[in-house]
């Protein structure tokens, strides 16, 4: 028994031993190590200095913020950013139960590390530009890894509240439902802030897609709004460079990324003005007119489907004086005083786009000949005229059909064109008689 009772005390002063030894010393460069991760994650490079990037901290994390300030009178191409004051309560137009003015309107451009509004797509930066005190102002916030997304997010829905209408340029369809999915994905809630639109690639597209060689955003602002970028890097190359700072940790290459979404904002800001005088009426007072006549056209008729009834009239005038009208333009004319039945001079605007096709089986004169073969069948009952141009149209579509080999579209037509054909011979066999 004692045996066992002098196992147990030498067992027991073995563990009190123990319990009295100290802890063991981390030297001091150990430490250092363990801690290092931590202190790097808030330690900025002063590379991002040398373009103005801040460390931003919040309740939820940190990430880095660039924050720009513009006169109200700094010229961007065309336009001073003053004008956007002027501008901005015509932009009702897209909202016509809304009041816009220049204070409530958030610009939002995103740079993303691929495309669509997938799960997989993260927008890096979040650039913002808003009118504050007769100063625009645009705000960049960037990630340096995931871990900052929610963050940014949380800056970005503080500032939301403060605005009613978003203007983008596609944002519509890619950067505000990209942004919704961000805030649900990182926990930030559901219910949000709804703006109203002002999506400019579809003004844009309505008014330019014949008349410019592209819609996008870069080819619009050099073409039309007379803004010139120099040694730009181009919007498709910022996902590779991101990644680029991600593998290597060089913040340099960003520059050019933080460049480019600015001069985005800047050139939002230029469209927001342009199309509000459009819808003013007071274009012509900073800048001259469009000289193409389909332009001419389009504008009128975007204007037209904006309810600014009154402006078109006089751009209209002006593409029909015009000794370069194309026959396109002289169909767009003739299809909108369809509408509106004014037959008389849709009829000289078809006959006249007939007469200047250089290309006798061009598209306008083969619209033309079917527009004039059903006013003369439908409206005049001139059967052998209706029949002329339903020949005439058929002939083209034939034509067209044996260079490129017909879709369904196209065989319905074909087929159409004979049946109306068969039937104005009909009418015109029971005329005569």
């Amino acid at each position: 028994m004692s045996l066992l009772r002098d196992k147990m005390n030498r067992l027991r002063g073995n563990i009190r031993e123990e319990e009295n030894q100290p802890a063991a010393v981390v030297p001091a460069t150990e430490e250092k190590m363990v801690q290092q991760p931590e202190d790097d994650e808030e330690w900025l490079s002063p590379v991002w200095e040398t373009f103005d990037v801040k460390l931003v901290t919040n309740e939820i994390g940190s990430f880095l913020l660039r924050k720009i300030i513009y006169p109200s009178d700094y010229r961007h191409g065309h336009h001073a950013l003053v004008e956007l004051q002027e501008a901005a309560p015509a932009l009702s137009a897209f909202h016509p139960d809304s009041l816009t003015s220049a204070e409530q309107i958030m610009f939002l451009d995103l740079e993303t590390t691929g495309l669509g509004v997938g799960a997989g797509n993260v927008p890096f930066m979040v650039g913002i530009g808003y009118l504050s005190k007769d100063q625009f102002v645009i705000e960049q916030a960037l990630i340096r890894h995931p871990a900052e997304e929610r963050a940014m997010l949380h800056y970005l829905m503080g500032k939301l509240n403060d605005y009613t209408f978003l203007s983008t340029y596609n944002g519509k369809t890619f950067d505000w439902p990209l942004v919704q999915n961000r805030f649900i994905m990182n926990g930030l809630g559901q219910k949000m802030w709804e703006p109203q639109h002002l999506d400019f690639l579809h003004p844009a597209r309505s008014i330019w897609r014949n008349t410019l060689v592209s819609c996008k955003l870069s080819h619009v602002e050099e073409e039309r709004l007379g803004i010139h970028r120099e040694d730009d890097v181009p919007g498709s190359l910022a996902p590779q460079l991101y990644f680029q700072f991600l593998a290597n940790g060089d913040p340099a290459p960003l520059e050019g990324v933080f460049r480019h979404n600015e001069i985005d904002m800047l050139s939002l800001a230029c469209l927001a003005i342009r199309f509000g005088h459009l819808l003013n009426g007071t274009i012509k007072l900073y800048i001259p007119l469009p000289d193409e006549p389909e332009e001419m056209v389009r504008t009128g008729l975007w204007l037209e489907r904006m309810g600014k009834m009154e402006l078109p009239d006089h751009l209209f005038d002006l593409s029909m004086k015009e000794e370069n009208s194309k026959p396109s333009t002289l169909v767009m004319l003739a299809a909108r005083d369809k509408k509106a039945g004014n037959w008389n001079r849709a009829v000289l605007l078809w006959q006249k786009a007939i007469i200047h096709s250089s290309n006798h089986f061009g598209s306008a004169a083969h619209e033309a000949s079917i527009e004039l073969a059903m006013y003369y069948e439908h409206k005049i009952k001139d059967f052998e005229s209706a029949l002329g141009y339903a020949n005439a149209a058929f002939e083209r579509a034939l034509h067209q059909s044996q260079i490129i080999r017909p879709d369904a579209k196209k065989r319905a037509e074909l087929d159409a064109l004979r049946n109306r054909i068969a039937r104005l011979r009909r009418k015109s066999t029971k005329h005569v008689y």
